[in-house]
């Protein structure tokens, strides 16, 4: 239920008790209960993300959204359950987030007046590095974060796969940060094909989230995620002719927004593989590419600002352990708050401000 439907509540039955209890004492002691019952109900609402079953005409929409004292720019715009609803992105901090429109002032544009109207903004920033590295077959993007961070920041991706997911992943991440950095964040890269056959992963990651352990950043991994072990680097993956880019991130977003999830303004290309018009084309999506400077499993080592890459899918054993083992040397920096990890949408904010 929605904060509007607790607060009407609230009135009403504050309305109740003004009307029909006529001693002082007993007005404020049942306004106080009330107070205190609709924030219990409204805290875990909030925190906890509405899974859309409903929902109709998901499409793409660009334009301003204003709620004092905030602009958010807006990237989707759809239907359900008879409420109209906008996916949106904060310009300045990159966090997303879903909301009914009636409660902003709301503005459409085309895509181009939209980067003209945010371009001092960190979010416009980076989708203009993104864009100026796209040449790149391999690690488009933006690939780390700035090196004067003691840290990382983690991406795991969930390629589609018949193996559980590996959740010692998030339990030795759980286990090394609880006492300095929690929730602890992580960004997980979702493709479509991953989300249909681990619901009980994802519900099991949502409540490691509600309860405060992780922090996730939801990103786009594209819905297929097709891969082929014959054909050539620069007709592989969403390079093979014939992909339906639309379908690839849009039905992404829909089958997040179904499981309760927020989609980010981020995107990975599976195998961080991409071509500059493919770079091009996310970007019209109001998406920023993310790539990495530190896939483990490939023998890359991480460094301060490193974007590192590993996979939860359970296909790659060998980067999950890499990691822990990272994580195990890091021990005592971690517990002395000298190496943490860091929010990909502050590493990309961060290096979006500085200078080419």
């Amino acid at each position: 239920m929605s904060f509007k439907y607790h607060y009407s509540l609230f009135n009403y039955s504050n309305n109740f008790i003004d009307s029909f209890i006529f001693d002082a004492e007993m007005k404020n002691l049942l306004k106080a209960f009330l107070i205190t019952l609709l924030i219990l109900m409204i805290i875990p609402a909030c925190h906890a993300q509405q899974n859309f079953l409903g929902i109709k005409n998901y499409r793409v929409f660009y334009g301003w959204a204003h709620n004092y004292p905030e602009d958010w720019l807006i990237l989707r715009r759809f239907e359900n359950n008879g409420r109209d609803y906008l996916l949106m992105v904060n310009p300045q901090n990159l966090q997303s987030k879903v909301d009914e429109s009636s409660f902003y002032q709301v503005k459409q544009m085309s895509l181009a007046e939209t980067r003209v109207y945010f371009k001092n903004t960190p979010y416009e920033k980076a989708i203009s590095k993104a864009e100026k590295r796209s040449v790149n077959i391999q690690d488009a993007g933006i690939e780390r974060g700035l090196p004067s961070k003691a840290g990382i920041s983690l991406t795991a991706d969930l390629c589609p796969s018949h193996k559980p997911m590996d959740r010692r992943i998030f339990i030795n991440l759980i286990n090394e940060f609880k006492k300095v950095e929690k929730p602890a964040p992580i960004a997980l890269s979702v493709s479509g094909l991953w989300m249909l056959k681990h619901v009980p992963d994802i519900q099991w990651l949502k409540k490691l989230s509600d309860e405060d352990e992780i922090r996730i950043t939801w990103v786009n991994h594209s819905f297929n995620h097709r891969v082929s072990k014959t054909l050539p680097i620069k007709e592989n993956f969403l390079l093979e002719p014939g992909t339906d880019i639309n379908y690839e991130v849009l039905a992404t977003e829909r089958l997040m927004l179904n499981n309760g999830m927020v989609p980010s303004c981020f995107f990975r290309f599976p195998g961080l593989v991409s071509d500059q018009q493919l770079v091009y084309k996310i970007t019209d999506y109001g998406l920023i590419p993310i790539g990495s400077d530190a896939w483990l499993a490939k023998g890359q080592k991480a460094q301060n600002g490193s974007i590192v890459l590993i996979h939860g899918n359970g296909n790659e054993p060998v980067g999950v352990a890499d990691f822990i083992g990272l994580l195990h040397r890091k021990t005592r920096q971690i517990a002395q708050k000298q190496w943490l990890l860091y929010d990909l949408s502050s590493t990309v904010k961060d290096e979006a401000d500085q200078g080419e």
